[in-house]
């Protein structure tokens, strides 16, 4: 494709890259604080925990669509910090509970993050009842989370919108995404089921997890925002995207 060459544009672009490589950065600093880093956290959950996370995992998002549009009916966008801080109760809120919480928690857990999702593609003007905002809410959840390992080239693929809305359902695109979000997930629960300082892990690591999604979301509905005010393709514009996150990352 023809270079995109439009000098505001590419400032425009240039923000969203700066916020791809500022997500994962903020979080992980938080979750190497936390103890552990991501390593070995998995091998910490019974036995009985890890076979359910795929499924529970996929059960939260085919409902969390449905919590999360009904939320917004009945208490709009109150912004950011009202959808971190609602996260960050949760988080303590299972903490508390250990591993039996942590499971409990995990369904409230997805759904105020895909509400936080949608607040910010309706800031976009987009619509947040499509189907398209819901793919890509799907898109961004796989990105996985600030404690699993960047993949740029899983990350990248998804953001390059390969996956059209009339080319798989939505339901297909859960069991895509559900198994990777389950192992960040996964790493959450066992870092926050420290029998003394679960609430607070569990606290620090959802607000973690909600800066986290926010940010991505705002890349992710700005390029649709950008394709639509522009009426460029979002091939292009992903593709300048990618080559100022790699600038970055130099």
């Amino acid at each position: 494709m023809p270079p995109i060459t439009d000098p505001v544009l590419l400032d425009q672009i240039d923000r969203l890259a700066r916020r791809h490589a500022e997500a994962a950065g903020m979080g992980m600093q938080l979750m190497t604080r936390i103890g552990n880093g991501a390593e070995g956290l998995l091998d910490r959950l019974p036995g009985f925990v890890r076979g359910r996370l795929d499924g529970a995992t996929r059960a939260a998002l085919m409902r969390a669509f449905g919590a999360a549009n009904r939320s917004r009916k009945v208490v709009r966008d109150r912004g950011d910090w009202f959808n971190r801080m609602a996260s960050t109760v949760t988080g303590a809120a299972g903490g508390v509970g250990g591993f039996a919480g942590a499971l409990v928690e995990l369904p409230f857990t997805v759904t105020l993050l895909l509400r936080a999702m949608l607040d910010i593609a309706a800031e976009h003007g987009l619509d947040p009842d499509s189907d398209e905002v819901r793919m890509e809410c799907l898109r961004i959840f796989a990105a996985a989370g600030p404690m699993e390992p960047d993949d740029g080239a899983t990350d990248m693929g998804l953001l390059a919108a390969r996956l059209s809305v009339t080319g798989q359902t939505v339901q297909g695109l859960i069991s895509k995404v559900a198994p990777r979000l389950s192992v960040s997930l996964g790493q959450k629960m066992a870092a926050q089921a420290a029998p003394v300082f679960g609430a607070v892990v569990g606290a620090s690591i959802n607000y973690t997890f909600a800066r986290y999604y926010q940010e991505l979301a705002r890349v992710h509905f700005g390029l649709m925002r950008l394709s639509r005010e522009t009426g460029l393709p979002r091939e292009a514009l992903t593709e300048a995207l990618q080559l100022a996150i790699r600038r970055h990352a130099a």
